[in-house]
């Protein structure tokens, strides 16, 4: 049986197993009874595919992680895109996936329209 408390902010009193932990949260590292643990937070929706986007000049595609279809087009062509801002929605095995912008620019092109069916790697929008 496991037992967490948080007695401050950032800080937990944890029983486990019969035995006390201080453990103390940190950016990027984690302190178990003054031992120093760290790691890294890895978010899967920022999961970027290789060659799917450009670095900070030139063209970046949108491409479909996986078969589906189009549920919305959130942008259209020669709008102003931030990094991380919404391209368009795919709907894929019954889930809507937001697929975002991979840098700052311009889109360029828009391949699709909402109601169309897309094929994995197909490129659905680009952004200069």
């Amino acid at each position: 049986m496991t037992d967490i408390l948080e007695v401050e902010s950032g800080v937990y009193s944890v029983i486990f197993n019969g035995a006390s932990y201080e453990v103390r949260l940190g950016v990027g590292e984690i302190f178990i009874n003054g031992h120093r643990y760290p790691f890294e937070l890895i978010d899967p929706r920022q999961w970027k595919r290789p060659g799917s986007g450009a670095g900070i000049q030139g063209r970046a595609a949108i491409v479909a992680p996986m078969p589906g279809k189009i549920v919305r087009v959130l942008v259209a062509e020669g709008d102003p895109v931030e990094a991380g801002q919404g391209i368009l929605v795919v709907e894929a095995m019954k889930m809507q996936n937001e697929l975002k912008a991979p840098r700052a620019g311009r889109v360029t092109s828009v391949a699709v329209k909402a109601g169309d069916g897309v094929n994995a790697g197909a490129v659905l929008a680009t952004v200069e």
